[in-house]
């Protein structure tokens, strides 16, 4: 039986998505199948080992990666839609001499990937959902907004990652909004609107939102590396922070190991998003990677 394995934001550290890909052989062989919550570039050292990794692993069918907003930073970035900043470092992927090919196969990646552990559904996405919403209608709006990023016609690319929508242009300025939701959000606020902004307030977490849906569906998520681990009924937010190491903290690259049936798990009778929850494996970070802001 394939093993699924979760794996929260790389950004680059490519030593330690290498260790955790040794470890996964050593324990699986060849049976077992990286999810991936997005943000695989920038800040760490090596995105450009990281996509080919990745890659390769998701041409043989053995990866799925869902896009984060540092992936869609590197698109922008790409058609010219942003500058580089200091802290980026995208440089060597753009100066590869297969950086065309690259960025159309990261454009076709998905926003949202969807599956079943043990009967249980989940959705797997870089930053948050809309607490509202079923899982049919996440999947949905979301394969939209993905149709626009692998449009053939690259202006429709552009039109999505380049800022304002144009006035009276609703279905683009919903799909822009969508996709910061569903790559950059952390809050809601009091009036429903979301915000990329760490809530003052935890009651005001998206995902505590989302939990009083009552959905019957699990969420894997990353991108708040600040937060740090977090093991909740429904929830694993894998972001771990490894390329922030040394900012006040110690960083992690976090892996989710749901198909695992430890003794304790079968004495207790857990369903795989119930906790608590101990199949969890977190390779250090190797060093430090980048400065205070």
């Amino acid at each position: 039986m394939t093993q699924l394995i979760f794996a929260g934001d790389i950004q680059g550290c490519g030593d330690e998505f290498d260790e955790l890909l040794s470890r996964a052989r050593r324990k699986f062989g060849r049976e077992f199948e990286l999810w991936l919550v997005g943000d695989l570039v920038n800040r760490g050292p090596y995105s450009l080992r990281v996509l080919e990794r990745v890659r390769e692993l998701e041409e043989s069918g053995r990866a799925r990666v869902v896009l984060g907003n540092h992936d869609l930073a590197l698109l922008a970035i790409w058609q010219g839609l942003r500058d580089l900043r200091p802290q980026d470092t995208y440089g060597e992927v753009l100066d590869d001499r297969g950086a065309d090919d690259m960025m159309h196969w990261l454009r076709r990646r998905p926003l949202v990937e969807r599956g079943v552990i043990d009967d249980q559904p989940f959705a797997m996405v870089h930053a948050s959902v809309h607490p509202d919403w079923a899982l049919d209608e996440l999947e949905a709006r979301a394969k939209r907004v993905q149709a626009r990023l692998a449009a053939p016609d690259l202006s429709e690319l552009r039109e999505l990652l380049g800022g304002e929508a144009a006035a009276g242009d609703g279905e683009l300025a919903a799909d822009r909004d969508l996709l910061s939701r569903l790559t950059r959000c952390r809050g809601i606020a009091r009036g429903g609107e979301w915000t990329s902004e760490e809530p003052p307030d935890r009651r005001d977490a998206w995902y505590e939102r989302w939990r009083l849906g009552r959905h019957p569906y699990g969420v894997v998520y990353g991108h708040w590396a600040m937060q740090g681990l977090h093991v909740a009924p429904g929830l694993r937010g894998l972001d771990t922070g490894c390329v922030h190491h040394g900012r006040g903290r110690d960083g992690y690259l976090t892996a989710w190991l749901p198909g695992l049936k430890t003794t304790k798990r079968r004495r207790r009778g857990l369903a795989p998003f119930d906790t608590p929850d101990e199949r969890l494996w977190q390779i250090p970070a190797r060093r430090r990677y980048y400065g205070e802001d």
